[in-house]
């Protein structure tokens, strides 16, 4: 079974730059306090680390 990571939305894109917002979108989060289960690769840490003041990990599966 592949290792997953549950991200949540925790920051709004408001007054955000477009590269961050594209992030965002790249992880399917668009709405506050959503929340997505992804597979655990390298791409998707990388994504996570450039914008963690707006999202957080909630979990680590696997």
């Amino acid at each position: 079974m592949a290792k997953t990571i549950v991200v949540k939305q925790v920051g709004s894109p408001i007054r955000r730059p477009a590269e961050q917002r594209a992030t965002l979108i790249g992880l399917g989060l668009n709405k506050m306090h959503k929340t997505r289960e992804l597979e655990d690769t390298p791409s998707v840490r990388g994504m996570v680390r450039k914008i963690p003041h707006l999202v957080e990990i909630i979990e680590e599966k696997g």
